[in-house]
């Protein structure tokens, strides 16, 4: 299974047999059909369907990386081929001798001149026919027995027309090219696996894990449980995602992230199973089994990406559902309007409509689209971009505007207290201790920050009781017999507890690009802690590339107040900002950016923002490295924070699409030419088959010049 005719052959006919084709899943890059809820029992009968289409299966293991079983499996299309134009070539040489020379040869067979064969030349003719179409003739004939015409029956109707008319060397010919495009083809799909499975060769064959007695045991990844400990020595790579127990050390996370230069891990850091340890021996605990890391999810995730097609891919096959019977029926005008109408010879006219099946055939145009789609997600994911799908490949070219959440994706998300204000009598170790309490339990980032400060402080905390959420403004609870309040200045408002030199330096300190929480009780305010977030070090960078590639609508959605937006957006170079706004608020101003431009995508960190993210046109999750919520809830992960990998997939889609457009024109338009050609009556076999696996050849070079993709935005 190589190409999208054949997943739609499958589709068709073994979905009635498993009680829908929703029910099946396919992955073109590893050759391997999934059925949901499929009985180890039926297994035997849905090979046998499968064989009635001209194809063969075997069955596999969930998790088992499909690798050919037998020589025959992996080599067998090559060497047919193979065998195919070296017939062919010997088939001609005999003719040569036997005619006396190979200006006679060429006289009395192909370019339409049709004179007998000699014996000896046809039969080793029709051996290279037979090697070249055996891989093609059981899918013409179930094409035929389903009355749904499709590349492989014109293939062989054109050989077997041609012998009709005793073109034996054409007839060779042309089973020998088109099965070598069709090798071709396999080739380059298999080099896009290829890309894939070097990410699979990251993860090492063996772990160090250590026992409960000091001893170290060598073992499979698949054989480790979670919360083993294992050790990874200088230079090795990481065997499976952990927490670093013990040791410091530079760890290069490229493969995984995209990130340029090695990170800094220490206790307490987390690692990916793939990157590459650097001068410092590290002692990890395992945090989930080796087919659950983040470099498997990529590498699934990736493979399952090919059955979200792009637009692309499916205008392509909208118009090869049609195109393969208007060509056939074009075919049977070109041989009885001359032969009928104007008394030209019925030879030299079924000739070219055979000439007119060949050049017809929509394999360039075919195959062109999904190769583009999964090369440029195969180098995405390379550098650190996960891309779910061809849908989702070709939205990034196509953007107008881009919204971005502030905190954790302008920003760093790391929040640190700035400053404490006490008021009302109240000192600051008991503003502190109050606030922590209320936060105790939460793992917002603003409540992290002032749990990690308040402790710093020596602040003793008791947790607070009853404490419940006020959706999108802060949280109530009880401590010390009381109730508090804690949240933004919203909510300092609503409960009119504001006054006018609260809400001065509130003010004061909001301009300044500080965030501010109020604490309250059921009296007053009891103060406020300011709290400051660094823009990351790319926002300016990425924002301004985004601008020179003509995303020029960008926009920051923030709950946080506009004081605090208006800094952060000065930063990052951002000059449209929605402030202050609830959950439900992020969505509705999604939707009216979608309104205005159509095409737009999200930017979030996929957890808190997915209701937005699901909105836009085109979600994206930033630094999902360590998330898997983030990796499920976006179109798009980038596996780092680095916002230049944004502009970068703009760059990227955009190539993807140029390569795209180029193929399917320089498909159609070499066809175009043939089919002029054909009609005027100046048209070769050879020369047609010739042309048509040029075209495919340049179109699977041009979309594999994808793979070769730098990474660095322009």
């Amino acid at each position: 299974m190589d190409c999208a005719e054949e997943v739609g052959i499958l589709r068709r006919e073994i979905g009635p047999i498993v009680g829908g084709d929703d029910l099946l899943a396919f992955d073109v890059l590893n050759g391997v059909m999934s059925v949901a809820g499929l009985a180890p029992e039926d297994q035997g009968r849905l090979i046998e369907a499968i064989g009635r289409t001209g194809m063969r299966a075997r069955p596999i293991e969930p998790a088992q990386v499909p690798h050919e079983s037998t020589w025959w499996a992996r080599r067998g299309r090559l060497a047919l081929t193979a065998t195919s134009g070296i017939l062919t070539s010997a088939a001609f040489a005999v003719h040569v001798l036997i005619a006396g020379g190979l200006t006679s040869a060429i006289g009395s067979e192909g370019l339409g001149h049709a004179e007998a064969a000699p014996l000896a030349a046809r039969f080793l003719y029709l051996l290279a026919i037979a090697a070249g179409i055996y891989f093609v003739l059981p899918k013409a004939l179930f094409a035929v027995r389903r009355v749904r015409p499709d590349m492989n029956l014109l293939m062989v109707i054109a050989v077997l027309g041609a012998v009709t008319i005793d073109e034996w060397f054409e007839a060779a010919t042309v089973s020998f090219l088109f099965s070598l495009s069709l090798t071709l083809e396999s080739w380059s799909i298999g080099r896009a696996r290829r890309a894939i499975e070097k990410l699979l060769d990251l993860a090492p064959a063996v772990v160090r894990v250590v026992g409960s007695d000091g001893a170290i045991q060598e073992l499979r990844p698949e054989t480790v449980p979670v919360d083993s400990r294992f050790i990874v020595r200088p230079g090795e790579r990481m065997p499976l995602d952990g927490e670093v127990l013990a040791g410091t050390s530079d760890v290069n996370q490229a493969p995984i992230t995209g990130e340029s230069l090695p990170v800094l891990k220490g206790p307490g850091s987390l690692v990916f199973a793939g990157s590459m340890n650097g001068q410092g021996v590290l002692e990890i605990r395992s945090t989930k089994l080796s087919g659950d890391t983040t470099l498997a999810r990529i590498i699934r995730l990736v493979s399952e990406a090919q059955q979200k097609k792009s637009p692309s891919e499916q205008w392509v096959d909208r118009f090869a559902r049609y195109y393969t019977p208007a060509v056939m029926a074009l075919a049977l005008l070109v041989i009885i309007v001359p032969v009928l109408m104007w008394g030209q010879p019925f030879d030299r006219w079924l000739y070219q409509a055979l000439v007119l099946l060949v050049i017809a055939c929509p394999c360039a145009l075919v195959i062109s689209t999904p190769v583009s789609v999964v090369a440029a997600i195969a180098a995405a994911a390379r550098h650190g971009v996960l891309i779910k799908g061809g849908a989702y490949m070709e939205i990034p070219g196509r953007l107008k505007a881009m919204a971005f959440d502030k905190t954790g994706t302008l920003t760093e998300g790391k929040p640190a207290v700035a400053q404490v204000s006490a008021l009302n009598g109240h000192t600051e170790t008991e503003l502190l201790g109050r606030a922590a309490a209320m936060e105790m339990h939460s793992d917002h980032p603003l409540a992290v920050a002032i749990l990690e400060y308040s402790l710093s402080q020596g602040v003793a905390v008791q947790a607070a009781s009853d404490v419940r959420a006020v959706p999108g403004k802060g949280i109530r609870g009880r401590w010390d017999g009381r109730e508090f309040w804690l949240g933004s200045h919203r909510l300092l408002e609503e409960l009119a507890q504001e006054t006018p030199e609260v809400h001065e330096q509130l003010e004061s300190l909001s301009a300044t690009g500080h965030t501010v929480v109020v604490v309250g009780n059921d009296e007053h305010v009891c103060g406020f802690l300011a709290l400051a977030d660094r823009i990351r070090p790319q926002a300016a960078t990425a924002i301004r590339q985004l601008r020179s590639l003509g995303v020029d609508h960008l926009v920051m959605l923030t709950g946080d107040n506009r004081g605090t937006a208006e800094a952060i957006a000065k930063e990052a170079g951002v000059t449209e900002i929605e402030a202050e706004l609830l959950p439900e608020e992020k969505v509705t101003a999604v939707e009216s950016l979608v309104g205005r431009h159509q095409t737009v995508a999200m930017v979030g960190d996929g957890i808190n923002d997915a209701p937005a993210l699901a909105r836009a046109s085109l979600g994206i999750a930033m630094g999902a490295g360590g998330s898997d919520t983030a990796i499920e809830t976006a179109d798009i992960a980038l596996m780092s924070d680095d916002l230049t990998r944004l502009p970068w997939l703009v760059q990227h889609s955009r190539r993807m699409l140029a390569i795209i457009r180029t193929n399917i024109f320089l498909s159609l338009a070499v066809k175009a030419l043939f089919v002029g050609l054909t009609l005027a009556g100046h048209a070769s076999l050879w020369a047609a088959i010739a042309a048509d696996m040029g075209v495919s050849l340049l179109v699977m070079a041009n979309a594999l010049r994808l793979l070769r993709d730098s990474g660095r935005a322009a």
